[in-house]
């Protein structure tokens, strides 16, 4: 369970936040500490911090017990802080050291503020907030081309934790940061920690992070639960798709593949559940070779997932729908060869995937017009 720790420091929010297919299910599954973590932080962390704005400490017995609830009391101090910048305050809680008194560690990356706030600044400037939202979703992925690919990142660490990165991606994650930032421009909601729970909305089960099971693992469950709360829409019948007719079993079949599985049985059964649940639904594609014939029918900004043939899996990686300058659609996606970049054609590049079948396409729900 993550719980956000704000802080009332001269009127500025303080959140304390952290950060090839085995196949990619996700190639999307899987994010590194390099991003930023959301996470639980004890009461002495937050003497300790206090400690390094202020200068000054107090003498105040705290257990390990003690947690963001008893929080309030240690901010004995902040009324008479000098004014600090936000980005000042991000230095400060990125050079907090690790503790044992810590349930997870908080750990602050400056460095991705810059990015959030430059596209930001564009969508201010170019007025993005008046366009489509699939048009939101093609002009935000734009911001990102070049930024390099990064495998397994958030099975990275031992315990779930809520991980956002604006500086690498795979495939998912980058579906997934750019459709959360676009659907707050749409609303011109600019607020990174805003931000930050959309992307905790869209990755797990009911909107929220509860552990290892709770992650969507599989792209038809992440369709189904976002298709739940009006995030996306799964167009995939009405486009012509058929049913694949496969039972979706790779990860409790590959169990030694995920450590969390391999050290926790609960976790494996939760798993095991989760995959008997998605056997009541029926998962359509987009055969490789009618994908063409349905361009007209597609928007940029539509997530596309590349159905495949492997057994026991739905997709192997994924991507979003592109119109190039002359109008052809291609995919925007964090390729596995190295970055962030544009197929030109999305049939020719379905075609080159290994082991691919065809496709599945959710279209982001506008939250204008919810």
């Amino acid at each position: 369970m993550r719980i956000f720790l704000s802080l009332a420091v001269l009127g500025f929010a303080i959140v304390g936040v952290n950060n090839s297919l085995i196949p990619d299910v996700w190639a999307f599954q899987s994010q590194s500490a390099t991003g930023y973590v959301v996470e639980r932080q004890t009461a002495r962390q937050g003497a300790d911090l206090a400690f390094s704005l202020t200068g000054k400490s107090k003498n105040l017995e705290i257990t390990n017990k003690q947690t963001v609830s008893s929080f309030p009391s240690m901010l004995w101090d902040f009324n008479n802080l000098a004014e600090i910048s936000y980005s000042e305050l991000l230095k400060v809680l990125a050079r907090r050291p690790e503790s044992n008194n810590t349930e997870r560690e908080t750990v602050a990356q400056p460095e991705d503020i810059a990015p959030f706030e430059k596209v930001v600044q564009y969508a201010k400037q170019q007025n993005l907030h008046d366009r489509s939202i699939g048009e939101i979703v093609q002009a935000i992925a734009d911001n990102f081309l070049g930024k390099p690919y990064a495998a397994g990142l958030l099975d990275e660490s031992g315990e779930e934790k809520l991980i956002v990165t604006l500086n690498k991606f795979d495939c998912v994650l980058f579906v997934e940061t750019v459709l959360a930032i676009a659907r707050g421009i749409a609303v011109q909601d600019y607020d990174y920690q805003n931000l930050v729970n959309r992307i905790e909305e869209q990755r797990y089960l009911n909107g929220k992070m509860n552990g290892y099971c709770s992650r969507l693992h599989y792209f038809s469950d992440w369709i189904n639960d976002n298709q739940k709360r009006q995030t996306v829409e799964n167009i995939t019948a009405e486009l012509g798709g058929v049913p694949m007719n496969k039972t979706l079993n790779f990860m409790s079949q590959h169990r030694s593949s995920y450590a969390q599985m391999v050290k926790d049985e609960a976790t494996y059964q939760c798993i095991v559940s989760q995959e008997a649940e998605l056997a009541k639904t029926t998962v359509n594609y987009i055969p490789t070779n009618r994908i063409k014939s349905v361009y007209s029918q597609l928007k940029p900004g539509d997530i596309v997932a590349v159905a495949t043939d492997v057994k026991g899996l739905d997709v192997t990686h994924t991507g979003l729908v592109y119109r190039n300058a002359d109008g052809n659609l291609g995919l925007i996606h964090a390729s596995p060869a190295g970055e962030v970049t544009v197929a030109y054609d999305l049939q020719r590049y379905i075609r080159r995937v290994e082991s691919a079948i065809g496709i599945v396409v959710a279209r982001p729900i506008d939250p204008r017009e919810r």
